[in-house]
């Protein structure tokens, strides 16, 4: 099998150990295990349980106080549709593993998460890609999707919100965009790991896997809930699909770690405390960004409305690749460049840490682009 290089992916591996200033996380700031247990409380009690625990196979599908505690970030959904997967680019992966084969047709919004589109076609589906605007607040338009559909149409994967942008689609544009699926009798996997991370206070964002009998929403424990080191994250949708994806598990992870699985599902009891936290965090931090982009004359943006990162234009004559490396090498600073999706003249940009952090690394983006300017470029 042939795919093609995960872009972000070697571009993290590359520097995001020695980085000076890192601004191309996209996790919230990371809780430690001690803030988690204290979070959820009985920590000794708790402690104990973890020790006395015998590490055996876990539940195949996820506890089921996991899934259960899951299935309160969904109106539709019974802990019977959802299945926990080790990480959320592993249900991505899963997911496509199981639905899409070679002659497929699949379509993909771009720039996304490099998954929803390499996967599939490394499988042999042919893969056409809606390209977001910015102009367009970059927003899938459905009547291009209506445009690009054929009656080979296995799935349409979205992102919302969407990475590397921070757009997000609303209830109205994803009915009509579940409507132009249907037609045709599609699925839509929408990777959905942002989801509970919305800047505008009490905006609520259907799931997928609600809207939609075909529909198919991922989660992870990673992005909103801080805990990317658990490596969980899961599949929501229906009985069917469920089933679907256990059958091609059995060749993958079989069951996902007990300590893990036990760990998440504290978090799930806590996840009101966990979201408030951590949309304090982006909520504050977002308008530090926004007010260093407002003083940058060459440098603009649409402004995220949810998630954790911005995609960032800027107006000069350097290749985005170029841009991020001379910024590692003269003050560590380090970003995601835009050709990593597709689009030179941008960059990616984290914000959901500690803010001195975020500041100093904005600092060392204004220090490259005098030098830029000092260069004529």
């Amino acid at each position: 099998m042939r795919i093609k290089t995960f872009d972000v992916e070697r571009w993290m591996d590359l520097y995001e150990n020695d980085a000076v200033n890192n601004i191309a996380e996209t996790c919230v700031n990371s809780m430690s295990v001690r803030e988690l247990l204290e979070l959820a409380g009985d920590t000794g009690s708790r402690i104990q349980q973890i020790l006395d625990m015998r590490l055996t196979y876990g539940a195949i599908p996820g506890s089921l106080s996991l899934r259960e505690g899951i299935t309160g970030l969904y109106e539709t959904m019974g802990p019977e549709n959802v299945l926990v997967m080790n990480g959320g680019s592993a249900s991505n992966f899963l997911t496509l593993y199981a639905l899409v084969e070679p002659g497929d047709h699949v379509i993909s919004v771009n720039p996304t998460y490099q998954q929803l589109y390499s996967i599939p076609e490394s499988f042999g589906a042919r893969v056409d890609l809606l390209e977001l605007k910015p102009e367009e607040g970059f927003l899938p338009d459905p009547g291009k999707i209506a445009g690009m559909i054929t009656p080979e149409t296995k799935m349409i994967c979205l992102n919302n919100p969407n990475n590397p942008t921070g757009a997000l689609m609303g209830k109205d544009l994803l009915e009509e965009i579940v409507e132009v699926a249907r037609s045709v009798d599609a699925w839509i996997l929408c990777d959905e790991v942002y989801r509970m991370l919305v800047h505008e206070q009490d905006l609520h964002i259907p799931a997928m896997a609600d809207l939609y009998e075909k529909g198919i929403s991922v989660g992870s424990m990673s992005k909103a809930f801080s805990l990317a080191g658990l490596r969980l994250g899961w599949i929501a949708g229906s009985e069917d699909l469920i089933h679907e994806c256990i059958l091609k598990r059995d060749y993958t992870n079989i069951s996902c770690g007990m300590i893990d699985d036990y760990l998440a599902a504290l978090a799930m009891e806590k996840k009101d405390a966990i979201l408030e936290r951590n949309l304090g965090i982006i909520r504050s931090n977002i308008a530090i960004l926004d007010e260093w982009v407002k003083g940058e004359p060459r440098i603009d943006y649409v402004k995220p409305r949810a998630g954790t990162t911005a995609f960032i234009h800027y107006d000069y004559h350097v290749p985005s690749r170029e841009f991020c490396t001379r910024l590692i090498e003269l003050n560590g600073t380090f970003v995601v460049p835009g050709d990593c999706f597709g689009r030179e003249n941008w960059i990616r940009v984290g914000y959901a840490f500690d803010p001195a952090v975020l500041e100093a690394g904005l600092k060392g983006i204004s220090i490259l682009l005098r030098e830029l300017e000092k260069e004529g470029l």
